[in-house]
């Protein structure tokens, strides 16, 4: 099978812009009930997407690039993958020393929130923080 018949198109959208949107050799996406690993001739699927890392690797045996999703769904067919993800940020662009600030400064804002919106609101943002975090630290 030659190389690019071994390859299938995938797209990597936030709602701000298209991020990633060229041939793959293979993509691995943290699903909600474990990670998928996504190759070319995959079965139809379409799934929800937990926080942490897609791996996108463009050729057989060459790097992968790593990003950081706050979940979404993905939409999988043999010949292509579409990630939705709710926001999405290259792993190399994710420092621990500002997330780490940042939640500590969550942490004050819980102590201070007065509604159990906007406690929710902080608590959401805790937990994607942390994952992110985690997600450094792999």
């Amino acid at each position: 099978m030659s190389d690019a018949a071994q390859k299938f198109n995938f797209e990597l959208v936030s709602p701000e812009r298209k991020l990633i949107s060229e041939p793959a050799w293979q993509v691995t996406i943290p699903g909600e009930e474990g990670d998928v690993g996504v190759r070319a001739g995959h079965m139809a699927l379409v799934m929800s997407v937990r926080p942490g890392v897609v791996e996108v690797t463009r050729e057989q045996g060459g790097s992968t690039e790593k990003l950081f999703i706050a979940g979404g769904f993905a939409d999988i067919a043999q010949a292509h993958c579409t990630l939705l993800a709710e926001e999405a940020i290259p792993l190399e662009a994710l420092k621990a020393d500002k997330l780490e600030q940042d939640l500590k400064n969550l942490g004050d804002d819980l102590a201070m929130a007065e509604t159990d919106a906007d406690k929710a609101r902080i608590e959401g943002r805790q937990a994607l923080l942390t994952a992110m975090l985690k997600a450094l630290k792999a």
